[in-house]
Parts: C-alpha cells; sequence; structure tokens
C-alpha cells in the first residue's frame, strides 16, 4: 500500500511541472510564403547589421521549404532585418519586420529586397 502512495504521490508532484509545460507557448516562428526553399535565414536589429546564426539549421533538414514553419531560437520579440538566402547563391534582404513572442511571422516575395542573382 505505501508504495501505491508512493508512486502516486510522485505523480502528483510532477504534474504541476507537466501543467506548466503545455501551456509554455509555441515560440517564435517563420513561416516562409516566399515562392522557393530558404536555405538561410539569419537576423539582425533592424540597422545594425550584426547578423545572427543561420537559423535553417534549427530544421531537421536544415532548409524551409515554401509554406513550411520553422522555429526561430536565440531571439527576442522587437524589430529585426533579415538576410534570406536560396539555393544558387541569391540572397535577399527583408528590412523591420516586427518579431512578438510566441508568434509566427511570415516572409513573402514581395517582402524581399535589395537582391542579387
Amino acid at each position: 500500500m505505501s508504495r501505491v502512495l508512493i508512486v502516486v504521490g510522485a505523480v502528483l508532484l510532477a504534474l504541476p511541472g507537466a501543467a506548466l509545460a503545455q501551456t509554455k507557448g509555441k515560440g517564435i516562428r517563420l513561416w516562409n510564403l516566399t515562392s522557393a526553399t530558404i536555405t538561410e535565414f539569419q537576423l539582425s536589429p533592424a540597422g545594425k547589421n550584426a547578423w545572427g546564426p543561420n537559423q535553417t539549421l534549427n530544421d531537421k533538414d536544415k532548409e524551409v521549404d515554401h509554406d513550411e514553419r520553422l522555429r526561430i531560437n536565440g531571439v527576442e520579440p522587437g524589430r529585426y532585418d533579415a538576410k534570406v538566402g536560396y539555393s544558387g547563391a541569391k540572397q535577399c534582404f527583408v528590412r523591420d519586420i516586427e518579431i512578438k513572442a510566441d508568434a509566427v511571422f511570415s516572409v513573402s516575395d514581395k517582402d524581399l529586397k535589395d537582391c542579387n542573382k
């Protein structure tokens, strides 16, 4: 009987943490609405040119297909510029993206500026 109570007590102690984990948000995510697969995605505070790591490395296949979402790590809510790379060395910029906590932001073809070919 005491062994059952110990197990039940342990489960009850674990529940608040499990409940807390379920209420935690999904984090910041990029939604690729461009017409191509993104192979590089870096963020910098708006206007700073201080580029962070390639966020596509967070994806299991290291790229973000059209209509796929990518979890963004190590970024606080705020305004950012993005460097967006595609296969074939094409690279574009997206300026002044508003990133909110636990929210999805998107990048589409019309957002891409200063692209090289």
